[in-house]
């Protein structure tokens, strides 16, 4: 028995020799592709000729066959130790190595996890949001100013829809055309837009340190604004100049101040050249004065041609010829006349009414007229006149004529309170 175990380590060691010497033979590399896990490493041949020593020194000092069967197959041998110890410092370095390679993986972790903008693209992000926001109040306001035009134009005609259908009794029972009714709408909606740009004008004026450049805009923009009236008027001077002259759009008061469907240019350079602040130099003085002349003279001009145009007018009209019936839809005599055609009213036999109604016509030429002399003598006044002053100028002359639309105002209010009291007694 003892023989078969000598046998049997002499084999072991020589098979631990010829390993041994070809591994001398092989050079050595760097194993990066092991074949093997890592936990396994082979002993190196001085482990091995360090354990075959051990065994054979406990297989030589073994009494018996019982005691030399546990040495070797045992767990508790030095060399289950020696293993042992070796696999323990392979974990260990499997372990240190772990670690590193963690703390390597949670370093680059921090490096790529998420970064604080920096203030330059926190600032253009804010710029971002609050672009975004103006544009949509910008577009929230557009389409407010849509909605509130659209309910406008649908007001505006209405109104004017209810005035066609209306048109023969309006024209008959002597009250307002169809294009008189509508010029009245726009002059009263003028009136609260004319309020609003002297409102601005007259907060412009009293910021004394406000550049001159700025204030000459807002003149401007009341200038512009009179320009608009005055387009207003000339539409309805072709269709209806009767009522422009007649003055039923404006007050009682105002009807006193009337001249050619509006107010006299000379008066009104008067009163605003009164409330402007002294003329800085007697060329402005004289500029003033010069306005007022060519205005003045510019009104005898147009009062001889409408006296001569009024003239001819009676004239044909205090004919003694026999006026013809009188046409469709008016009304005569409180009678409703409804024939077949106008052209037969104005028909060969009746010339004097068709040069009649050519002097009612020519009326709107004159009222045209009016209303071109009334711009020129605020535009000649803007000319001499600083921007400052020029303000003071649109300022007096607004408050000119709301003074006269309030005692017109006053003056039928208390009209109508008296014929609701009755006679007194």
């Amino acid at each position: 028995m003892s023989s078969d175990l000598d046998q049997a380590l002499l084999l072991y060691f020589d098979g631990q020799q010829a390993k041994t010497s070809i591994q001398e033979q092989q050079p050595q590399t760097l194993n990066i592709f092991p074949s093997q896990p890592m936990h396994h490493i082979e002993p190196s041949p001085k482990g091995s000729m360090a354990a075959s020593s051990v065994v054979a020194a406990q297989v030589a000092a073994a009494p018996s066959k019982n005691s030399q069967a546990p040495s070797l197959m045992g767990g508790g041998g030095p060399l289950a130790a020696a293993g042992k110890s070796s696999k323990a410092a392979i974990k260990r370095e499997g372990g240190t190595a772990g670690g590193k390679h963690g703390a390597v993986g949670a370093s680059s972790s921090d490096q790529e996890g998420p970064r604080t903008p920096d203030p330059k693209t926190l600032r253009r992000l804010a710029q971002n949001r609050e672009a975004a926001r103006k544009s949509r109040l910008r577009k929230k306001a557009y389409i407010q100013q849509l909605e509130s035009g659209r309910i406008r134009l649908a007001q505006l005609e209405q109104e004017m829809q209810m005035a066609r259908t209306h048109q023969g009794a309006l024209w008959g029972a002597g009250t307002l055309s169809p294009d008189a009714a509508l010029f009245n709408l726009e002059y009263e909606r003028w009136l609260g837009e004319h309020s609003k740009v002297v409102a601005r004008l007259r907060a412009a004026a009293e910021e004394h340190h406000r550049p001159d450049g700025e204030l000459r805009a807002y003149v401007d923009e009341a200038a512009a604004h009179y320009g608009a009236l005055m387009g207003h008027k000339a539409r309805v001077a072709g269709a209806d100049p009767l009522h422009l002259l007649s003055g039923l759009w404006k007050g009682a008061a105002e009807r006193c101040f009337l001249w050619i469907g509006g107010f006299r240019p000379s008066e009104l350079v008067k009163v605003v050249v009164r409330h402007v602040e002294p003329l800085a130099a007697e060329q402005q003085a004289a500029g003033a004065r010069d306005v007022e002349q060519a205005a003045r003279r510019a009104e005898e001009a147009l009062d001889a041609e409408l006296e001569a145009l009024l003239r001819s007018l009676s004239e044909v009209v205090s004919s003694d010829a026999q006026p013809p019936p009188p046409p469709p839809g008016m009304m005569y005599g409180g009678q409703l006349y409804h024939p077949a055609d106008v052209a037969g009213y104005m028909g060969m036999g009746h010339m004097h009414v068709a040069v009649a109604m050519d002097k009612v016509a020519s009326l709107g030429t004159i009222l045209r007229q009016a209303d071109e002399l009334r711009m020129q003598a605020l535009h000649a006044l803007r000319q001499i006149l600083t921007a400052r002053q020029a303000a003071r100028c649109f300022i007096a002359a607004d408050d000119y004529f709301c003074r006269l639309r309030t005692l017109s105002t006053l003056w039928t209010t208390s009209r109508t309170a008296n014929l609701a009291r009755g006679p007194a007694g």
